[in-house]
């Protein structure tokens, strides 16, 4: 058999093995909980590439961050051209280090969680992205067994992304879809700093 046609009936064979299965998972749609963790760069880029995906697809798209505060982000003006298909609230005080106020970390987390309690009950909204809220349960700002139990009781079709690293073990046991970010190299170790359009 030449090189060719060996490649067709591999290819021939792996797409029937492929197509027997997706045809077995009986499950056609379900509102998913997404955790993207780990000490890489990219969680928080990769959460809004899916939203960027749903807002093309037509859905309505909610963000809350935790965290972070009012820095003016490339992904935030980008989606915001989509008009009233988003719903973004930056709700952070600024990195713990910047703040230096645990009282003040609570207040701005409790305010942010109280935000995406609205957005989950809203029927318009299909997915929602809660950034750095890992970040928020690791400082124990939000009570873990609420904010897991709210997530795993939200409506069937809202899909939820979690982005932050060091995710608690009970969020990842309550996710569908858990991906962790590895860190290989970063260029702010060689003394490059956060760029507009890379980083924010």
């Amino acid at each position: 058999m030449d090189p060719a046609d060996r490649h067709k009936a591999k290819m021939a064979k792996r797409k029937a093995l492929q197509d027997a299965e997706v045809a077995a998972k009986p499950i056609l749609e379900k509102g998913l909980l997404i955790v993207h963790t780990g000490p890489g760069k990219g969680k928080s880029t990769a959460a809004f590439g899916l939203a960027l995906r749903a807002l093309g697809r037509g859905f309505r798209v909610g963000v809350v961050q935790f965290i972070k505060g009012a820095w003016s982000t490339g992904e935030r003006m980008g989606v915001e051209r989509f008009g009233t298909q988003v719903e973004w609230r930056t709700m952070g005080e600024g990195f713990t280090w910047e703040t230096q106020d645990r009282a003040r970390d609570v207040a701005a987390a409790t305010a942010a969680w109280g935000e995406a309690r609205r957005m989950m009950a809203d029927p318009s909204i299909r997915l929602l992205v809660l950034d750095e809220l890992s970040v928020a349960l690791r400082y124990d700002h939000l009570p873990l067994a609420e904010v897991v139990a709210a997530l795993g009781a939200r409506r069937p079709g809202l899909h939820v992304v979690v982005t932050g690293r060091n995710a608690k073990p009970e969020l990842i046991e309550a996710a569908d879809c858990v991906t962790e970010f590895t860190l290989v190299k970063h260029h702010f170790a060689d003394g490059v700093r956060a760029q507009q359009g890379v980083e924010f």
